[in-house]
């Protein structure tokens, strides 16, 4: 695994763990906060929105984009650049929900006859959406451009066809049968008896 390919799959990776996080950050903040404004003597209802009742999207890409970190890493060929394919969409996905509340479109509803409601927008988290799908398309992107040339995560430990054998066993010495020796004296055994020999000597191991 070449440096340059280190550093794009570090990249890829962080993108979407990046993009994922931001996404989930910004679906459990407060999007918008509207009030409806009742007849007299009748309080006025206000009405926190978060970002996953205005944007169900918004969560389940994150989601996809956390998950998608892992599968980046875990899967090669064409496993990898169906990963990319699907990092792309949430990231697209994102930014659909993103515009779609900036522009009026996620409107939580009309007032009943008689009543006013206004929202408060807090743009500041549709933007931050907005990041997170620049983030993830660009992730995306560079799996499906240069996903094929990365390892994957069991690559270190497949054996190449270039990989050495097994060394041969070290053929054995005077010294290490003198152990041998020493070591059936010390157990009891006859070290002069030859199992392999005559079979007439009787069994292995004759006992002193």
């Amino acid at each position: 695994m070449t440096a340059r390919d280190r550093r794009e799959l570090g990249t890829a990776l962080a993108g979407c763990a990046l993009a994922g996080a931001l996404a989930l950050s910004a679906a459990g903040q407060t999007w918008s906060t509207v009030t409806v404004t009742r007849r007299a003597p009748l309080p006025p209802v206000t009405e926190v929105l978060t970002g996953s009742a205005l944007a169900p999207l918004v969560p389940a890409a994150g989601l996809l984009l956390l998950a998608a970190a892992v599968a980046v890493l875990a899967v090669r060929g064409a496993g990898r650049v169906a990963v990319g394919v699907l990092v792309v969409l949430a990231g697209a996905a994102l930014a659909w929900s993103g515009l779609r509340v900036l522009t009026g479109g996620a409107d939580p509803g009309t007032a009943a006859p008689g009543e006013r409601r206004t929202a408060d927008l807090a743009a500041a988290w549709p933007v931050l959406c907005l990041a997170a799908a620049a983030l993830a398309v660009a992730a995306g992107g560079l799996v499906l451009a240069r996903g094929r040339s990365w390892p994957g995560m069991g690559r270190r430990y497949e054996r190449g066809p270039g990989a050495a054998a097994p060394a041969p066993a070290r053929p054995r010495t005077d010294e290490d049968r003198a152990l041998d020796a020493w070591r059936a004296l010390d157990r009891g055994d006859d070290p002069t008896d030859d199992p392999a020999g005559d079979p007439a000597a009787g069994p292995p191991g004759r006992r002193l």
